[in-house]
């Protein structure tokens, strides 16, 4: 089994655990993923910042991103055998992961699955490794958690365990009720969920950039507004 890591003496790629998430921001508004503006959300609300993992989309940033993820995963104490990426998003995002922890020394397996199943050559639902023991579910974000209870239930059927969904970002927003999908996921299937950084990281690094500052009072007052109950 993996071995847990700390905050106090995990480090990846030179980077620090405590400096990891500003320094994933810095790499997100670089890539343009993180933009701030005017914008209307899944939900219909408007939101001055918008993260779109998608653009991430050139062999660096995937390098780059797969790293973060590895890191986050490692700061955040989890045990896992092995990971899994749903299709389709988490097809890529699993396999950078995979490649990142090697690089640091934590080799895993990983597999994915298919939306359809496949009647010929291997056949079957999942792609890889077989699903056993704990699983990490690596994924994009959380909108409304549809996805991530498939993802779930399938490693469930397999007879292995989800251990932890690992994302990108974590808007921490309500979704229908005063909760967010992150916490419905956490008290209906007991699955914690590993963010790289959330909308509170966010807050945070903004207030560290005087030329963002406009920005940090519009998320702010978008937070106060839509965030979720804790």
């Amino acid at each position: 089994m993996q071995d847990a890591h700390s905050d106090s003496d995990a480090k990846s790629g030179g980077v620090k655990v405590n400096d990891f998430r500003q320094a994933f921001l810095e790499f997100a508004l670089a890539r343009d993923v993180l933009r701030f503006g005017r914008f209307v959300t899944k939900a219909g609300r408007q939101t001055p910042y918008f993260f779109n993992a998608g653009l991430f989309n050139d062999g660096d940033s995937l390098r780059q991103l797969g790293g973060f993820y590895a890191r986050a995963y490692l700061a955040s104490g989890v045990t896992c055998d092995q990971l899994f990426g749903p299709a389709y998003k988490g097809i890529t995002l699993v396999a950078a992961t995979a490649v990142a922890l090697a690089g640091m020394g934590h080799n895993l397996p990983y597999s994915f699955n298919r939306k359809e199943a496949k009647d010929h050559g291997e056949g079957g639902l999942i792609v890889g490794a077989p699903l056993r023991g704990r699983v990490l579910i690596v994924d994009d974000v959380i909108t409304e958690g549809g996805a991530k209870r498939e993802a779930i239930q399938m490693i469930q059927a397999h007879g292995a365990t989800p251990a932890a969904i690992l994302i990108a970002f974590d808007r921490m927003e309500r979704g229908r009720g005063e909760h967010s999908a992150v916490y419905e996921l956490k008290e209906q299937f007991g699955v914690p969920v590993i963010a790289i950084a959330t909308i509170e990281d966010l807050l945070g690094f903004l207030g560290q950039r005087p030329d963002l500052e406009a920005q940090r009072d519009a998320v702010t007052a978008y937070r106060e507004r839509y965030g979720a109950a804790a």
